[in-house]
């Protein structure tokens, strides 16, 4: 009997730690308002008309979304385009602050569509490049798709999945 409870209990023990050991995953499904861009500069490159290349940063914040259950709150993205007429591609940073301090950054590339150089639609792709707190070391990536909004900014709708280290 008594070697039954030994073998009963090693076994739990294993078990549970073996279950904390486990990094925690998830799905993320957030939903994003972002500001108009804030052109830190637009340089026209000179080879044809409407070809320019642009450093900008636009302040976000959530609307839905949490990450291993803490809620997502607010971000700022900081990125290189290159304009061609209505299209632009490029890539960027996305600093993201969740409701408990906890920091993301979020690599990213991204194409778009505007009219009248006001962005209509997009689409990007993001990994996690690092992190503080429960976000260091953290794995994952997906996509998003935008839309303009009346005001000039974008709303983004992005889906995707993450490892958190710990």
């Amino acid at each position: 009997m008594r070697r039954l409870l030994l073998v009963v209990g090693t076994t739990c023990l294993a078990v549970s730690t073996t279950a904390a050991q486990t990094p925690a995953s998830g799905k993320i499904a957030s939903s994003w308002k972002c500001t108009v861009p804030n052109l830190g500069n637009a340089l026209p490159v000179g080879d044809e008309p409407n070809h320019m290349y642009v450093v900008e940063q636009v302040k976000c914040t959530a609307t839905k979304g949490d990450i291993a259950g803490v809620p997502e709150k607010e971000g700022t993205a900081t990125e290189f385009v290159e304009v061609t007429g209505d299209t632009s591609t490029g890539h960027g940073v996305f600093v993201e602050t969740l409701a408990n301090g906890d920091t993301a950054f979020v690599s990213y590339t991204f194409k778009g569509t505007s009219k009248n150089k006001v962005m209509v639609s997009g689409t990007n792709k993001w990994t996690f490049a690092g992190g503080t707190g429960m976000l260091k070391g953290a794995k994952g990536g997906g996509t998003c798709t935008a839309k303009g909004n009346p005001d000039g900014g974008l709303t983004f709708e992005c889906s995707g999945t993450y490892t958190l280290a710990k």
